[in-house]
């Protein structure tokens, strides 16, 4: 995969962001028009000092990626209900087109006590062309199981012969010792008939590179279909240590698959890293892979998780 990096697309730094959010634009997902892309996006609003809530908001940029056209007034969907699964933000959105339907699979986050946070997977839909969204009830589509009990996020939704597959994020367990325990969470896979009921493989998607597998966190699965292959990007770190060290910071992965069910990692074939310097330089994190009328193209977050906005990359080649 041969990549031409296109450069910093949006810097919520730059804009008036809505409701009060001061900083972020994370996990952007493209939503194509005629004349323009519409990306959604998670910016934080801060609650206190220290905490945050997560709003999705969207800004229409330009075919060439040069030009911010609008940004949303208000953030996309309302904040969850005192004690939902979703109180305390969203992030991400997937907005998935399916016939004449706009849904957006919601990763929903809520803090806890003795853990910084958990999260499920929720739905909701759109009646407005993907202006605002409403969700079909108040609680989960995924949530956690017995052997999937926490930190169910990142949820990407594609329908391939009549069947919805989503690649989602589990966690497998919370890593303490430090002053504040970190995740450790890998990529599952699940199906439905529907797009609301779902069955999840009860396994793990991807191989890990680390050596010792306790290591490695995955997330954010995007998938695209290219000349009779299905072609996946997700990011990957190390579980701990990973916030101010480059070198244990997110990185993006990629695997291919003929049939959804086995896929073959192989990063080095990926071919979109860390640039020298710049936005980018430190960590790469949270692709959107998509196909449009122009051609392919991944968005992404760059340093410290998409404070400065996020950038694009086309892919030349395959």
């Amino acid at each position: 995969m041969i990549w031409e990096k296109i450069g910093k697309v949006f810097n919520p730094l730059e804009h008036a962001l809505p409701n009060k959010c001061v900083s972020y634009a994370q996990a952007p997902q493209a939503f194509e028009f005629e004349d323009h892309y519409r990306i959604y996006f998670s910016a934080r609003e801060k609650d206190t000092s220290t905490t945050y809530i997560s709003h999705v908001c969207y800004a229409e940029i330009t075919k060439d990626f040069r030009s911010v056209k609008t940004l949303s007034s208000e953030p996309v969907l309302k904040r969850g209900e005192t004690g939902t699964y979703d109180e305390h933000g969203v992030f991400p959105l997937h907005v998935f087109h399916h016939n004449s339907r706009i849904l957006g699979y919601i990763s929903g986050w809520y803090r806890r006590q003795s853990v910084p946070a958990d999260s499920a997977i929720g739905l909701a839909e759109s009646f407005d062309g993907g202006q605002t969204f409403s969700r079909l009830g108040p609680g989960p589509i995924i949530g956690p199981n017995l052997h999937e009990p926490f930190l169910i996020a990142d949820p990407f939704v594609l329908c391939a012969n009549n069947t919805f597959h989503m690649w989602y994020v589990f966690g497998k367990k919370w890593i303490t010792g430090n002053q504040t325990p970190e995740r450790l969470y890998t990529i599952g896979h699940a199906t439905s008939p529907d797009g609301v009921t779902w069955a999840r493989d009860g396994r793990q998607t991807l191989s890990n590179v680390f050596e010792e597998e306790e290591e490695e966190c995955q997330a954010f699965p995007t998938v695209c279909y290219i000349n009779g292959m299905y072609h996946m990007y997700f990011c990957f770190r190390h579980a701990t240590d990973f916030r101010t060290n480059p070198d244990r910071s997110y990185r993006l992965g990629y695997a291919y698959s003929e049939d959804l069910m086995t896929w073959i990692r192989n990063d080095a074939l990926g071919g979109l890293d860390v640039s020298e310097n710049g936005w980018d330089s430190d960590m790469i994190c949270y692709p959107n892979f998509f196909q449009s009328q122009d051609g392919l193209f991944l968005l992404y977050n760059g340093n410290q998780f998409g404070r400065e906005g996020f950038g694009a990359a086309r892919l030349i080649s395959c």
